[in-house]
């Protein structure tokens, strides 16, 4: 695996995870881990895991959130247990790095959330497969080495926060005229295109959101100040 040019290195905190990827919760539906049932489907495609301790790191970096397109691997619609439907699987290969310790290579492991049914995980939580660490525990430092032209981090929140009350008399002024020009009748769902390209002239802090974000804080503008 090659080193990500010229890394950015992003610091997180660890935290407790469900237990449910590695095994270590007694009351998961699959005593192996998830990541043990998962891995030798990977392999199949292509991703060798086999050096990754079968359990992932949870990496807190409240109160940023993780951003991220053009993945190394994007696994579609895999059927790895019969407990529930397919679902995609998404990682980037990083720099892992536990205190003083050198840095080891490393995933991050994205389970597609529109297809994550159980254990989700908050916005600000990213799940991490790495060789097994020393010194590892709740509450240590663990800094990650990204690709800054795929990975990135935003302040959700407060941009959330900021682009409703963007929002705010704009719609108290305009009622269902605002969202005309974002979709083809008032029926439509708002097209993200279309409402990107207007935040590019009007907000463009604001395109950092994904897609689904800036929906629901369409609906949410509309909920809160529409008729």
């Amino acid at each position: 695996m090659a080193e990500p040019e010229q890394p950015v290195w992003i610091t997180g905190r660890l935290i407790r995870g469900y237990g449910v990827a590695s095994g270590r919760d007694p009351g998961s539906p699959y005593p192996a881990g998830t990541i043990s049932l998962q891995r030798p489907l990977f392999a199949q495609r292509g991703l060798d895991l086999s050096d990754c301790f079968a359990g992932t790191l949870n990496l807190s970096l409240a109160p940023l959130e993780l951003r991220s397109e053009h993945p190394d691997h994007c696994f579609e619609q895999l059927l790895w247990t019969d407990r529930h439907p397919p679902e995609t699987f998404r990682f980037w290969r990083v720099l892992v790095r536990c205190g003083d310790s050198p840095a080891v290579e490393g995933w991050i492991y994205q389970p597609d959330p529109q297809t994550k049914q159980r254990h989700g995980q908050p916005p600000q939580v990213v799940e991490v497969l790495a060789p097994p660490l020393e010194g590892i525990a709740p509450g240590v430092e663990i800094a990650l080495g990204v690709d800054p032209n795929r990975l990135w981090t935003i302040e959700g929140t407060r941009l959330w926060a900021r682009l409703l009350e963007f929002f705010k008399f704009r719609v108290l002024a305009a009622q269902d005229a605002f969202f005309r020009d974002w979709r083809d009748s008032p029926s439509d769902a708002v097209d993200p295109a279309r409402l990107r390209l207007w935040l590019l002239g009007a907000w463009p802090e604001a395109l950092a959101l994904c897609d689904r974000d800036l929906l629901a804080i369409c609906d949410q503008a509309w909920r809160l100040y529409g008729p």
